[in-house]
């Protein structure tokens, strides 16, 4: 197929498996629009994906390699994608700067944090599971998880390293599941989303310099002050973005992919009841089957590339395809889109490979191998309440996960 012949992915991503095969037998590497009609490159199988990762000709700054970042303004529609290329972190840098800004947060998620951090995760835990247990809720009657379980624990968790005062956290969930939402690729949307963006992070920061304490906020603040020029306004802000909406919204998914997958498999889960199976490989084959992210964008070829017998001329932008490699069956096999938890294999790339990999991803795994075993073994007939095939994707090509995850506690 040709450029010209470019396949739009499904702005809710209503269907994120369907929708990789169907790409993958078109080839590695297809011509894609995002929404709004965003030309792009996505890779569909796992080889071709880590390559182009951890080729250092593939930037993630569009000022410096995007040969279309000054002509967003000529198309409304796709003001959405500002929120993710627009802001300047380490997402979104190349070379030194992203170096530069990596090192300011990467020493708050190192496993030794992440351990120091291990007994407030199980307190924010017990405290979610007691509120669930409490006569208030009626085991009978249909609760929706992500709300009450999977959604507050990372949210919580994730406020508190960063000092969020609590009469910010709604305003904080809102202005992440705004970003998150490419179903509406609208001017409007894209209006609302930097609105918020310009209004819930700057009063993180004026609390903080109002009232610092023992956070990453009062830290980044604190660079800021004293040396401008490891740390600009506008890069605090953008950090700040990054690194909170990364650190809860993608463990909400993980959480829920997980419970959901192991409701709908009795027999996995049986065996992780009996230890058969442990929980690491429930919270890897989530991440290979369902990973938080399925595509994330976008990354840029700083010059012509050829993978997979395809050249992706330079100035192209490419999606990254985390939900497509981890279905690839030259890796998985045939069955690479079951999920298995006995399938044993860890080198799925949903938190990315290189440079960019995820800083948050000790934190993440830390909730989630808390979370689950916790959850299964105060409510051992645990339940969904609806069919499976009734669960509603988030309305996002990026995010992989259930809008609510109606459940009955005792069966």
């Amino acid at each position: 197929m040709t450029v010209t012949d470019r396949i739009a992915l499904d702005p809710f991503g209503a269907d994120i498996a369907e929708e990789s095969a169907r790409l993958r037998a078109l080839g590695p590497l297809v011509p894609v629009e995002l929404p709004g009609g965003i030309p792009a490159w996505a890779p569909t199988r796992y080889d071709t994906l880590r390559e182009l990762i951890l080729d250092p000709r593939v930037s993630k700054d569009p000022r410096l390699h995007w040969r279309l970042w000054s002509r967003i303004g000529e198309h409304p529609s796709w003001g959405w994608i500002l929120g993710w290329v627009g802001v300047v972190s380490m997402l979104s840098t190349y070379g030194p700067d992203h170096t530069r800004l990596r090192k300011l947060v990467a020493p708050s998620f190192t496993h030794r944090r992440t351990e120091a951090m291990r007994p407030r995760v199980e307190a924010i835990t017990a405290e979610l599971l007691d509120a669930l247990d409490s006569p208030d809720v009626p085991g009978s009657d249909v609760t929706d998880l992500r709300e009450r379980f999977a959604h507050p624990l990372p949210m919580r968790m994730i406020c508190e390293l960063f000092g969020v005062p609590e009469k910010l956290w709604e305003d904080t969930g809102r202005l992440i599941a705004a970003a998150m939402d490419t179903s509406d690729p609208s001017p409007g949307h894209a209006a609302s989303v930097q609105r918020q963006m310009g209004t819930v992070l700057p009063a993180l920061i004026a609390h903080k310099r109002r009232h610092p304490g023992d956070d990453l906020t009062t830290e980044l603040i604190r660079v800021r002050d004293e040396d401008g020029d490891r740390l600009s306004d506008e890069e605090l802000l953008h950090t700040l973005l990054l690194v909170i909406g990364a650190g809860f919204e993608t463990t909400v998914n993980l959480i829920g992919n997980a419970v959901v997958a192991l409701l709908t498999h009795p027999g996995q889960l049986a065996a992780v009841r009996s230890g058969r199976i442990g929980w690491d490989a429930v919270v890897d084959e989530t991440l290979r089957v369902h990973p938080s992210i399925a595509s994330l964008p976008l990354r840029f070829a700083v010059t012509d590339l050829t993978v997979g017998g395809v050249t992706v001329p330079a100035g192209d932008a490419i999606v990254t395809t985390y939900a497509a490699a981890g279905h690839d069956p030259s890796r998985y096999g045939p069955d690479a889109g079951a999920f298995d938890a006995a399938r044993g294999v860890d080198d799925h790339l949903a938190f990315g490979i290189g440079v960019h990999r995820c800083v948050g991803a000790p934190l993440a795994r830390a909730e989630a191998l808390t979370a689950l075993p916790a959850l299964f073994e105060r409510f051992p007939r645990l339940r969904l309440a609806v069919d499976p095939r009734e669960l509603r994707q988030v309305p996002s090509f990026i995010a992989y996960g259930w809008r609510e995850i109606p459940v009955r506690l005792r069966g």
